[in-house]
């Protein structure tokens, strides 16, 4: 579904992301992770159009995208939740869903379309908040909700455009323990689709264990380890490069 081979960026002097090759299929979810700095935002926002990349390409589907900027890659099926929260601020919690749901019909300026399609799209918007747990606050402004509502709204109107590559960096940051399980609960239900491809940035090792097939670290922007998570976990060069254990001499796992 996704690949990206060779992918690289540079800062001036700096390497932030190093000939970085992965393919993530449909049906499963990956948990990108390594230490702070260690490429996996960056990463991201190369793969989603953020940025630019110096070298390598990003493929979708066996097309190449590595050209195209965000707005064209969202179209074609790269959707993403940010560590800092991506609302439009002064408008209605609803508002933002519909928004979402009307980008992904292509309900653009067609006066007579936009007044026949308004009331579906605004039913699926409120259908999603519902999943959410956001139905009572419709009409809030996203500006005054907390921050784990915000969130919340940004997982829902990441689900609204229905993307076919799901990219989650840190969605449980900052929320509380309340918060937390609906967010995974409802990557729980996106996974279990199987014609989904989700990557997850998380800090949460908890979180890592039980939702991912697989496990990528990243560690000085290259990539150090990819394999399944119990044994990506045990690896000496993840004790060290992420969790901070140096193995004791004659360790041989």
């Amino acid at each position: 579904m996704l690949e990206t081979r060779d992918l690289t960026i540079r800062f001036g002097g700096h390497v932030a992301v190093d000939r970085v090759s992965c393919r993530f299929e449909a049906g499963t979810l990956t948990a990108i992770v390594g230490p702070n700095g260690a490429g996996k935002t960056t990463y991201f926002n190369l793969i989603s159009g953020q940025l630019p990349a110096s070298a390598g390409t990003v493929l979708l589907d066996g097309e190449e995208i590595t050209a195209l900027p965000a707005p064209l890659r969202a179209r074609k099926g790269l959707g993403r939740a940010f560590q800092l929260t991506q609302l439009f601020p002064h408008l209605s919690v609803q508002e933002n869903v519909r928004l979402a749901v009307q980008a992904r019909c292509h309900g653009g300026l067609e006066l007579l379309r936009v007044w026949l399609d308004r009331k579906q799209w605004i039913a699926e918007a409120v259908a999603i908040l519902e999943q959410v747990q956001l139905g009572d606050k419709l009409d809030s402004t996203a500006a005054a909700l907390p921050h784990g509502d915000q969130r919340k709204l940004e997982v829902a109107m990441l689900m609204a455009l229905d993307p076919k590559v799901y990219m989650f960096d840190e969605p449980t940051a900052g929320m509380s323990g309340d918060d937390v399980p609906v967010v995974l609960n409802l990557i729980r239900a996106l996974k279990a689709r199987a014609d989904r491809t989700i990557l997850l940035v998380e800090h949460k090792m908890d979180v890592v264990r039980e939702l991912s097939d697989r496990i990528v670290v990243l560690n000085n922007g290259k990539l150090v380890a990819d394999g399944e998570p119990a044994a990506v976990i045990a690896s000496p060069v993840v004790q060290q490069a992420y969790l901070g254990i140096v193995p004791e001499e004659g360790d041989e796992r």
